[in-house]
């Protein structure tokens, strides 16, 4: 990029940190004079419910954006610019208003983001200001991963293999900005306001102080050196909830408070010095990339199956299904690891890795219904929500995505209880009232004796339901629901 601007405007929406910033690194290099914006877009707000703990967890963490741009500008008048309403309205006005003449963003990915950068570039070009976009959140973007044939991968082992062939220090070094941050201006009188509370915007506290969920670039940075030291155990913890195995940093991933790029090259560095955990981990980031792709190139994954086929599947319908969805919502299964899961996610906006490939293949394959119900519910519910991500995800579970599992492997909740939790103290932490129903018995209390579970003080159908569906019951029927991929469509 070789033009060189008097004054540009930086628009952040999903990289929320100064530092490995690919969009403001341009800025401060090919513009005299830099701002920096954000906007609580409307047309995203309006959708949400008026307590969401990822607003507030954006909220916190432009406080904490608004600090480090006034330190690194180095004069009283900086800071981040935050405007309230419909983004395509306010951004263009702001640009306009600061004389700006060049606006620079990262890509987003989603079909609502990418349509709405779309009427973003017509705007701002009707006012003779240009719209420069660029890579941030993934390693390796759109077609920059293609088959020998040229079109996009579908099965993700070849396409991990294709990551790591390609991947070399271009793709993974960072972007310096703080070399460069002498084209920081300070903001217009008018503008020198600090970021609106929650009930500025319309919204209530939550339970996120509480939960002590780290928000910012720092708290990102607090997450991930703590891991640092867990990440060659990764591939022994990663599948237990009940165990610290996790790095807890998809929230900071979904809002780019921290570069996809520094974890990534942490990653595969340890990979290569020949650490498991680290080559585990590594994958894990590269499923990211694969979703990514994934939803550029069939965006149809959105509404419907990646597999057409499968969109003949018969799910149950009508006040039955929506009864059994509900106590799938709410916890009331009667399957312990699924009801505790439900209930992790409900009070937290956090699920588990492997607890989210239960409940999904639990709603669709023991309930039978539609995976896009459930997807809907963790798109509301997730503090980490990411469309590709989170479709992909479920997709595999009900096997009706890209590489998905087989539709005949049906997770089997009891089993899957015994294994990740055998201890049972995952359930203890979530249900309560199951505390005193110690492992092995703890994770089907149906198959408890009542002397048993009169000690342990679970009533059955009181204060803990009987199951809703019997599993082997389920299976087979889950079978016969999807034999219909297996005949040819007419």
């Amino acid at each position: 990029m070789e033009n060189r601007f008097a004054a540009g405007l930086v628009w952040f929406r999903r990289d929320l940190r100064v530092d490995d910033h690919a969009a403001l690194h341009h800025a401060l290099r090919h513009c005299q004079k830099v701002w920096c914006a954000f906007v609580f877009d409307t047309d995203i707000l309006d959708a949400l419910p008026r307590a969401d703990r990822r607003v507030e967890f954006i909220r916190e963490t432009l406080v904490e954006l608004d600090h480090d741009l006034r330190e690194l500008s180095g004069h009283a008048g900086g800071g981040l610019i935050v405007l309230h309403g419909s983004a395509l309205q306010e951004l263009p006005r702001l640009a306009l208003a600061l004389g700006v003449q060049a606006v620079f963003a990262n890509h987003d990915y989603e079909p609502d983001a990418t349509a709405r950068d779309a009427k973003a570039l017509g705007a701002l070009a009707d006012a003779g200001i240009a719209l420069r976009t660029f890579k941030d959140q993934v390693i390796f973007e759109r077609d920059e991963l293609m088959t020998g044939a040229g079109s996009h991968y579908t099965v993700f082992t070849p396409y991990k293999n294709a990551w790591l062939k390609k991947v070399d220090d271009f793709f993974l070094k960072s972007y310096p900005v703080r070399t460069h941050t002498a084209a920081l201006a300070p903001r217009p009188a008018d503008l020198q306001r600090a970021v609106p509370t929650l009930a500025g915007i319309g919204f209530e506290p939550t339970n996120l102080a509480e939960l002590k969920i780290p928000t910012g670039a720092k708290g990102a940075l607090d997450l991930f050196e703590d891991f640092f030291d867990r990440l060659d155990q990764y591939h022994e913890t990663r599948d237990f909830p009940a165990v610290k195995g996790p790095s807890y940093l998809s929230v900071h991933l979904r809002f780019g408070t921290v570069s996809i790029r520094r974890l990534a090259s942490t990653a595969y560095q340890r990979h290569i010095e020949g650490s498991k955990g680290a080559a585990v981990w590594l994958s894990e980031l590269i499923w990211r990339d694969f979703y990514f792709q994934i939803l550029h190139h069939l965006p149809h994954v959105a509404t419907s199956a990646c597999k057409p086929e499968y969109d003949a599947i018969k799910w149950e319908h009508g006040k039955h299904a929506k009864a059994r969805f509900e106590a799938w919502c709410e916890g009331r299964t009667g399957y312990p690891l699924v009801d505790a899961a439900m209930a992790q996610i409900n009070q937290s906006g956090y699920m588990h890795n492997r607890l989210r490939m239960v409940v999904a293949s639990f709603l669709t394959k023991d309930l039978g219904i539609d995976w896009r119900w459930g997807e809907r519910y963790f798109a509301e519910k997730l503090n980490d929500f990411d469309l590709s991500a989170n479709n992909g995800g479920w997709q595999w579970a009900a096997s009706t995505g890209c590489d998905a599992q087989p539709y005949f492997r049906i997770f089997n909740p009891v089993s899957q209880s015994e294994k990740f939790d055998k201890d049972g103290k995952f359930i203890h932490r979530y249900l309560p009232q199951l505390a005193r129903l110690r492992a092995p018995l703890v994770h089907a209390p149906w198959t408890v004796s009542p002397v048993e579970l009169e000690a342990a003080g679970v009533r059955l159908g009181e204060n803990y339901p009987a199951p809703i569906v019997d599993h082997a019951q389920a299976r087979e029927e889950t079978l016969r629901r999807y034999a219909v991929v297996k005949k040819p469509l007419k």
